[in-house]
């Protein structure tokens, strides 16, 4: 999918579901009424303009929209120029992972709400990922089983499952060097089938 402003997430995609609980900064424009449990340190019945608040980035959207603009969105720390300097420098030996684990997902949330910096943002997310595949796919390659969390720890969730996706690969590349590739095998679906409708014959 390309990195672009007109992102639209989807609705039966897990990873959408829980990258878009990340919490976002923003600020409210006008006065909210009856929602001041929203900032438990405010004390307040209500959120008085100005306040500002770290909201889920579904809420943040909502409410940041053309048709409401009751709040003003900010990109939290981990995309603001400060790191992007940390991207630049090297982006092979940024923890992803502990930056948050849906990094470039997030990312691409964010891109409608980040409008001056929308730009240097959709940079810093293709090329984070146009730099670090390599290595992704390198270590993928050449790492056991074994080894295989040390290698990841560093990972967001999409760069583990594109590091998945390269073990498999180099699997079924020994395969078909082992002439194995061709064999018929049982899909784990049907095995698991199988076993369901044993143990209800078994009760």
């Amino acid at each position: 999918m390309p990195l672009t402003s007109s992102y639209f997430p989807s609705y039966f995609s897990v990873s959408d579901i829980l990258s878009t609980q990340d919490r976002v900064p923003c600020k409210f424009e006008v006065p909210v009424y009856g929602l001041g449990f929203l900032d438990p340190s405010g004390g307040n019945k209500d959120i008085e303009q100005g306040t500002k608040l770290d909201l889920p980035c579904w809420l943040a959207r909502a409410l940041s929209s053309a048709r409401l603009r009751i709040v003003k969105t900010q990109l939290p720390v981990s995309y603001k120029e400060k790191y992007r300097y940390n991207f630049k420098a090297d982006p092979s030996v940024v923890d992803l992972h502990k930056l948050g684990p849906h990094f470039y997902e997030l990312g691409m949330h964010l891109l409608p709400l980040s409008n001056a910096e929308s730009s240097p943002l959709a940079t810093l997310l293709t090329q984070t990922l146009r730099e670090r595949l390599r290595w992704i796919m390198d270590s993928a390659q050449n790492s056991s089983e074994d080894d295989t969390s040390t290698q990841t720890a560093r990972l967001d969730d999409l760069e583990r499952s594109l590091f998945g996706v390269g073990q498999k690969a180099l699997r079924d590349h020994k395969l078909w060097l082992s002439r194995k590739a061709h064999i018929l095998t049982t899909s784990a679906m049907i095995e698991q089938h199988n076993k369901r409708k044993f143990s209800e014959v078994d009760k």
